[in-house]
């Protein structure tokens, strides 16, 4: 018997941290999972990234978010100069 699924299965979706500007390894990760949703920005460890909102830069320590619906999101770390 075949079982009749009433929603469509929850994708959770996934993160990534905006590395420090040393560590390659994780920047070269990043700029793959971003693909051309992303650029890159003047500033040392900072990306702009697409989101539905419009461009958003995120800063190294930030979260770049991919929603279960396919779009990116950016979730700013506190930083001091930012108070």
């Amino acid at each position: 018997m075949r079982v009749v699924q009433l929603h469509p299965p929850f994708d959770h979706g996934a993160a990534l941290r905006v590395p420090p500007p040393h560590d390659a390894k994780s920047w070269r990760m990043l700029w793959s999972w971003l693909g051309d949703e992303a650029q890159a920005v003047a500033e040392a460890a900072a990306v702009q990234v697409r989101t539905p909102e419009g461009p958003v830069i995120a800063h190294c320590g930030d979260w770049i978010v991919l929603s279960h619906s396919g779009s990116f999101h950016v979730a700013h770390t506190v930083r001091i100069h930012d108070a």
